[in-house]
């Protein structure tokens, strides 16, 4: 397209629904560019399906998206273009939105919601480290009838991120490095819902912590509510 100007691309990573809870990388560490965006994209659609994206008419994924997969940050000029999602065997949109990219910023957007109801949900990522011997960490609503959630170290008595509807975030939350597991909390009663596996959090680094799937899956193509840790790369 004549405005897209991509310039130094970082590597594509699909991430497996396996792969997504324990991941390796470098941290953000490097000064951003004044002139350009970051962005990164990731499939959180609760379902079976795949999908492909497409930013500005070019398909960023080297193969279709999962639930759980990603494509790592991708720099661009500021300005505004359009995000595509299409099936992993056709090009004819499914969803299509427009994304406004400010320089210097970098950006996640995620697909969401089931098939026939897809949504993006775009926000700014923060990464810079106010302590280098703390972790950062995210909590993101995704599931669609989930009621709102709070997010606890496992058996803590004090919640770290409190009554987040879906599809809202907070800010990023500085936690203990070490390894341990979350909890998704219903905010009214308090019970768990869900429960992340045991994740390594490392000091210096910036992660997701992201309820997804649903609550009341109407079938078998459908993903039970979860809680994955995703590192942000």
């Amino acid at each position: 397209m004549n405005n897209f100007k991509p310039f130094h691309f970082k590597p594509i990573t699909l991430f497996m629904l396996m792969a997504f809870t324990a991941l390796t990388s470098c941290k953000k560490a490097e000064t951003v560019d004044p002139s350009i965006s970051y962005l990164r994209v990731i499939n959180a659609s609760p379902s079976l399906a795949t999908y492909n994206a497409y930013f500005n008419g070019n398909m960023v994924n080297s193969a279709a998206l999962p639930f759980g997969g990603a494509v790592n940050y991708l720099s661009y000029a500021a300005g505004t273009y359009s995000l595509k999602f299409t099936t992993a065997s056709s090009a004819e949109s499914l969803l299509t939105k427009n994304i406004t990219l400010n320089a210097s910023t970098y950006y996640s957007s995620y697909l969401i919601n089931k098939p026939g109801a897809l949504d993006v949900y775009t926000i700014g990522d923060d990464l810079s480290v106010p302590s280098a011997d703390k972790a950062y960490i995210r909590f993101i609503n995704l599931s669609p009838d989930a009621p709102a959630m709070d997010l606890a170290k496992t058996s803590a008595t004090t919640s770290l991120v409190t009554n987040k509807a879906y599809k809202t975030a907070s800010g990023f939350v500085a936690v203990d490095a070490g390894t341990y597991t979350m909890d998704a909390k219903e905010t009214l009663s308090g019970s768990v819902k869900a429960t992340s596996a045991s994740t390594s959090f490392v000091a210096g680094y910036h992660y997701d912590i992201i309820c997804g799937g649903l609550v009341t899956p109407a079938n078998d193509t459908e993903r039970p509510l979860s809680l994955q840790v995703v590192m942000i790369k």
